[in-house]
């Protein structure tokens, strides 16, 4: 049986009235629509309540399931140990899911829990089933830095998992929107706040769940909104199916935003709802003709990569250089020049590996990329090798650097024009690239190289600035 319905909710503690104490009086809206939601949930009568939090436990690249046969919680760390919960997990679909994602190599299981008790992403919901509702268990899942198209399908794997063992299920997608809508909010405002509300009320309120793809990982940070992947699964949930789409509220009074919507699934399946599918296909098209447009640059990292991924071997410069290079094009640079250069490499719109040199250290350009593909893509720490089952999903770039000079103010960065070196006194130095997505400032510039250098706040450094020449 597949799922019965499933409802977005936000997760602010102080809509508890033992935590408001009053202050749950400012998002009445908001009390009154999950009042509604409990009561659809006390009718359905489900066996088991999903639920996807972004406070429970949380990895770059594994999706976390609690496990064992029960948990417990309370709202002690907000002013309120009375108000407490005891419940009961569906152990059995636990393994189901964890089963199903083990099968198609999707990262996901019981491993690694950090914390047993009951985060309040999944409290507030079930203080307001519980005080309608006291059956069904609980699932409860933690969301990841993994991109959004691997929560989709994570959402797929759970209907799955419901279907197989015939439970009546309901899903619960936990989750705030931008916590930056009013200047007094405790965060307080982002042009990007407003526009992230906007549009995801927009997206849900017409269950078009294809659009929550075109959220960029940046300007999600810049919203600073928490719920976003949470409903991305809830979404792969509903793939291929027809659903209708409520909206029951959303308010912005404590500079955070509140959505509710509920969403009841129709008759019948549509291809017109197999979202990761259009996904993938516009990805895959948009990939192929970047790679059709690509200069020798971006073509030379691309190949050194994915042949030492496939045989391990090494490219021969200039022989294999010259077997890619078109009519016309001129090779005479990457031949006869020395530059420090860095590739980056991006999967589905999130790093995937960047490693490059400041200076040459290679007998030419061409080498030198030829290099540093290889290291971004198996060598950069922050990541797992890249795997030969990957790399038709691959975005690579290459920057070209140019000399670096000493400026003795940051008044002379430009954050679109110039990247930076921080240096400490002691050698350590970090460096970060111009006209990154997500660094709008050069104090933002500054302060990631200083990160990435090791570089402390108060410690005295030099900076350098250079310019570079972008290959896509």
């Amino acid at each position: 049986m597949p799922l019965l319905a499933s409802f977005m909710v936000p997760h602010p503690p102080l809509i508890v009235p033992q935590v408001g104490r009053g202050g749950e009086k400012e998002v009445l809206k908001t009390i009154a629509s999950y009042e509604k939601i409990a009561d659809e949930i006390s009718a359905i009568k489900p066996d088991t309540i999903i639920i996807t939090s972004p406070h429970q436990t949380m990895y770059a690249d594994y999706f976390h399931i609690s496990p064992g046969k029960s948990a417990q919680g309370s709202f002690a760390r907000f002013g309120a140990p009375g108000v407490k919960f005891s419940e009961d997990y569906d152990e059995e679909l636990v393994d189901k899911i964890c089963s199903i994602a083990d099968e198609y190599n999707l990262p996901c299981g019981t491993l690694g829990e950090e914390n047993p008790e009951l985060d309040h992403g999944t409290m507030v919901p079930l203080w307001f089933i519980r005080n309608k509702y006291k059956g069904g268990k609980i699932v409860r899942i933690g969301l990841s830095g993994l991109p959004l198209k691997d929560h989709y399908i994570l959402g797929m794997m759970i209907a799955d998992a419901v279907n197989e063992l015939g439970r009546n299920a309901v899903f619960v997608a936990s989750g705030d929107l931008s916590h930056k809508l009013q200047n007094y909010g405790p965060y307080g405002f982002a042009k990007e706040g407003p526009e992230y509300d906007k549009r995801i009320m927009d997206v849900m309120g017409r269950a078009s769940f294809g659009e929550l793809f075109d959220f960029s990982e940046s300007f999600c940070d810049k919203a600073a909104e928490c719920g976003h992947r949470s409903f991305v699964i809830m979404a792969g949930a509903w793939d291929k199916r027809n659903v209708i789409a409520s909206v029951f509220s959303h308010e912005d009074v404590t500079g955070v935003g509140y959505g509710i919507c509920s969403f009841y699934p129709e008759e019948g399946e549509s291809s017109d709802r197999e979202f990761l599918k259009k996904f993938l296909d516009k990805t895959d098209q948009e990939l192929n003709e970047k790679r059709e447009a690509s200069d020798i640059y971006v073509r030379l990292a691309r190949l050194s990569l994915e042949t030492f991924i496939k045989s391990r071997k090494t490219l021969k410069i200039p022989g294999d250089l010259l077997k890619i290079a078109k009519e016309n094009e001129d090779t005479d640079q990457l031949l006869n020049s020395r530059a420090g250069a860095f590739v980056s490499i991006h999967k589905y719109g999130k790093l995937r590996g960047c490693i490059g040199t400041i200076s040459p250290c290679s007998p030419n350009l061409a080498s030198e990329i030829a290099r540093n593909a290889i290291s971004a893509s198996t060598r950069d720490p922050r990541f797992d090798p890249v795997t030969e089952d990957e790399l038709p999903a691959l975005e690579i770039n290459v920057d070209v650097l140019g000399v670096p000079e000493d400026i003795d103010s940051k008044d002379l960065l430009d954050v679109k024009r110039y990247g930076v070196i921080v240096s400490a006194k002691d050698g350590r130095r970090g460096l970060l690239l111009p006209d990154l997505d997500g660094v709008d400032t050069v104090e933002d510039q500054v302060s990631i190289a200083m990160q990435k250098g090791g570089i402390r706040p108060g410690e005295k450094y030099m900076l350098q600035r250079f310019e570079v020449v972008r290959h896509i």
